[in-house]
């Protein structure tokens, strides 16, 4: 069985509650991810803020130059996570729907990494090549 631990990313940047959004922003697009999971001091996620929570309100704020928002108004507070011992295949079947494209990992609370849409595509691509070779 293979798992999300052989595929996370284990390094990538938190947000945390009281970050501005111009500065949470930038961490996530330096980041490349479409998303970053939002925790408390001892890395225990608490919500997570994508690129989709982002935009409405981005927009209406960047019109007006409103710069006041904070992590907190914005980040879905009941995120999705897996855990590194969750089976590729069961979250392909996941991410074939319409949630999310990527996930925080999580060990009990803490996040761990992060596991995308991407890295299961590549997964399952290589996956595939390998039956194709044994054709």
């Amino acid at each position: 069985m293979a798992t999300v631990s052989e595929l996370m990313r284990h390094s990538l940047p938190m947000l945390t509650t009281d970050m501005s959004i111009s500065e949470a922003l930038d961490r996530m697009l330096e980041s490349g991810l479409s998303g970053l999971p939002v925790v408390d001091s001892q890395r225990h996620i608490i919500g997570f803020l994508s690129e989709q929570d982002c935009i409405p309100k981005l927009l209406n704020a960047s019109y007006h130059c409103d710069n006041r928002m904070k992590v907190s108004d914005l980040m879905r507070r009941d995120p999705l996570t897996v855990t590194p011992d969750t089976d590729v295949f069961e979250l392909a079947r996941t991410m074939g729907g319409p949630k999310p494209k990527l996930y925080p990992v999580v060990e009990g609370k803490k996040v761990v990494g992060m596991v995308t849409r991407h890295q299961v595509m590549s997964f399952l691509n290589n996956q595939l090549k390998t039956c194709l070779a044994t054709y």
